[in-house]
């Protein structure tokens, strides 16, 4: 147990005076009431080494957390321990906000190794209330000091535990606090799975269509490239119905010269993403510009400006195409914006304009277009990609006169009263030159 120490508070003397005579006996006092007694357990300290530990969420893999905990002398038997997060968790859409297995983490204390130690993740729903999440650290045998190392591999959903700080608490085997303390933890954006992961491909002038898979990392964007394969010059227009991921998913669509439109399913094999093409159909030749909306479906422009919509199909590619309506031929690029949330366009003018999808079916595909910024004349090509950085928002990437590709992060947009659109940043990052070498670029 641990040590007490025992403070006497002296109680107050009342004194009676016994009645005195004329030469009577001295007066004589009544006897102390009994001695007050308080406790105050001592209670040890814990203190972490190294100072403040950020926790990457993502693939970068564990990072070791060290703390060490002093407990006061006498403590016996044995220990348990738990380190407490601050942050309690909502769900989201009625789901849990971080998946099942968030962090895994091993733990050992004074050098002896325990295994696997289990974290805790309550969430909150409807009205209940819920624990914050928390680690269940060992039971151990009580010591003066007892040295926790603790590893914690967290994945892309610990974004949700937006936690800076976190408390360690250690009992003793009658549930006494024997010591206690705050550490420094806080969850950061880490490198996101490859299923998060953009992709972009691009086709040089020999017909051979390349790969560069994200990295997580703007400093260095794409992974070297892969070849996809040769033959791809047979086709006048290629575009995705379905963002590409570095997992090898993502579907897109190519026309050839005789018109027939052709789909290539994703394998989820990065050496070899594409499935064996199948054939949609003739006719395409109708249209000037096709662009996929992230969600399988795809939208074409005709000669006239007319934009058409092709939903997804049950059992074929595609529905029957529904017309959207007149005057894109305002826009000499569209391109997909990297997401399952419309279309990017560039007018005449060199203004970028972002059309976001509506879900609604049957109805109108796009909300009002939202102006994005201008001085986008200076780029010859540009494609929409899936997260190519580490902050959850599609990107864009833009290839300049010169050959230079260049990145432009998403961002959220805000807009009135309380909705938002996807946008490209105002800045951008150079990815490196040479990109003229490419004649599409997607």
């Amino acid at each position: 147990m641990a040590r007490v120490r025992t403070a006497v508070v002296a109680a107050a003397l009342v004194a009676a005076l016994a009645p005195v005579t004329l030469g009577g006996s001295p007066a004589f006092a009544a006897p102390a009431m009994p001695a007050a007694v308080t406790t105050a357990t001592e209670v040890g300290t814990v203190v972490q080494n190294g100072g403040p530990l950020a926790v990457p969420a993502g693939e970068e893999g564990a990072v070791t957390l060290r703390f060490t905990a002093s407990l006061p002398a006498g403590v016996q038997g044995p220990v348990t321990g738990v380190l407490r997060l601050s942050t309690k968790l909502f769900e989201i859409a009625g789901s849990p906000p971080v998946s099942e297995n968030v962090i895994r983490s091993t733990c050992a204390v004074n050098g002896v190794a325990y295994g696997a130690c289990r974290w805790n993740m309550p969430y909150l729903h409807d009205t209940q209330d819920a624990d914050p999440p928390s680690l269940d650290l060992p039971t151990v045998t009580a010591a003066g000091t007892l040295a926790y190392t603790v590893t914690l591999d967290a994945d892309r959903t610990a974004l949700a535990l937006v936690d800076k700080e976190a408390r360690v608490e250690l009992k003793d085997s009658t549930g006494a606090v024997v010591a206690q303390g705050t550490i420094g933890l806080d969850f950061v954006p880490g490198t996101p799975p490859p299923g998060q992961r953009g992709t972009v491909h691009a086709r040089d002038t020999s017909g051979v269509l390349w790969r560069y898979e994200g990295t997580g990392d703007v400093t260095r964007p794409f992974a070297p490239r892969k070849r996809v394969g040769g033959g791809w010059n047979a086709y006048t227009a290629v575009t995705p119905v379905r963002s590409a991921t570095a997992a090898g998913r993502g579907d897109l669509v190519a026309r050839d010269k005789a018109g027939v439109l052709w789909y290539y399913q994703g394998t989820g094999e990065p050496s070899a993403p594409f499935a064996p093409r199948q054939r949609i159909g003739g006719g395409w030749n109708a249209y000037t510009a096709l662009v996929g909306v992230g969600d399988g479906g795809l939208v074409a422009r005709d000669r006239d400006g007319v934009l058409w919509r092709y939903e997804p199909g049950y059992g074929a590619p595609f529905e029957p195409r529904q017309r959207v309506g007149g005057g894109w031929n305002t826009y000499s690029i569209l391109t997909m914006s990297g997401a399952h949330d419309g279309v990017l366009g560039r007018d005449k003018d060199g203004v970028l304009w972002k059309y976001d999808r509506t879900g609604i079916i049957p109805g109108p595909p796009f909300e009002p277009r939202q102006r994005v910024s201008g001085g986008w004349n200076t780029y010859t090509a540009f494609a929409g990609a899936s997260e190519i950085g580490r902050d959850e928002y599609p990107d864009l990437v833009a290839r300049d006169g010169a050959g230079k590709l260049w990145l432009y992060q998403g961002m959220r947009k805000s807009l009135p009263p309380w909705e938002y659109s996807l946008v490209p940043g105002p800045t951008r990052t150079l990815v490196g030159g040479g990109w003229n070498t490419y004649n599409l670029i997607f």
